[in-house]
């Protein structure tokens, strides 16, 4: 149980990072026509049960993408509470499932991927997941994209404490957009009791709701997260971003 109790300790501390991403290989891009009437396949992943914000920010992104026309069946959520487990179609969000379902996300032409994931995390070691006492981490997720998505576009968010690894390679790719609420050595904020979201989470999809494309949405996010932390007198996480150029202008889903 020696990782379970790691896991508490960073519950405690509530620190993420995010850092700024180098130029990855050239991938080229399997899609076809333009990015604007793209729909998404998605996986929600709660990696934590101590902390109710976390399921509160998937099952509302989930009604976010639903009111966008998403289908149902297209869209994966995963939780660490036995309670959320419990409800139709939710698994649990252990490694393996995790990475099955980035894996079986598979879009066709026209479609691309998000992948939600809110939890704490642990300094260079990724995002906790704790129904397999573990980490998720850029390398296995990447691997998880690769066989899940190929060139599709994709769109990653990463919250939680130490989270701006994932915004570089092997993560960083020319069809990613890899947003994460905190710099690789700071902390994020928000998963106590009386949060009903993270603050970086809050932002994300009070941002989701006035803007029409991911790099512009990345913008409102600095800035909300930016007000809130100085109202509240938290240390800057300062989210960070990587922006492939194949995905400059891709969109937020788009409400009807």
């Amino acid at each position: 149980m020696r990782l379970l109790a790691r896991c508490l300790v960073v519950l405690f501390a509530a620190t993420a990072a995010h850092a700024a991403a180098p130029d990855p290989a050239p991938v080229r891009t399997g899609t076809s026509g333009p990015l604007s009437g793209l729909r998404y396949k998605a996986v929600l992943i709660a990696g934590d049960w101590s902390a109710t914000a976390f399921d509160h920010a998937t099952d509302a992104m989930r009604d976010r993408l639903l009111a966008s026309r998403t289908a149902p069946a297209d869209i994966q959520r995963l939780s660490a509470a036995r309670a959320v487990i419990a409800q139709s179609g939710v698994r649990s969000a252990g490694l393996n499932h995790v990475l099955a379902a980035v894996g079986r996300m598979r879009p066709a032409a026209g479609e691309g991927c998000l992948v939600f994931a809110t939890s704490h995390g642990a300094f260079e070691q990724g995002l906790v997941l704790v129904p397999s006492e573990s980490f998720l981490t850029p390398a296995a997720l990447d691997g998880a994209l690769a066989a899940g998505c190929g060139n599709a576009p994709t769109v990653v968010v990463i919250s939680g404490c130490f989270s701006g690894g994932f915004a570089r390679p092997p993560m960083a790719r020319a069809n990613r957009i890899v947003l994460t609420a905190a710099r690789a050595d700071r902390s994020s904020f928000g998963c106590g009791a009386g949060f009903q979201y993270t603050v970086y989470d809050r932002c994300l999809l009070r941002a989701m709701d006035h803007a029409t494309t991911w790099r512009a949405a990345y913008g409102l996010i600095e800035a909300c997260v930016a007000t809130r932390e100085r109202a509240l007198q938290f240390r800057p996480s300062e989210p960070q971003a990587w922006f492939g150029d194949a995905v400059e202008g891709m969109p937020v889903p788009e409400r009807p």
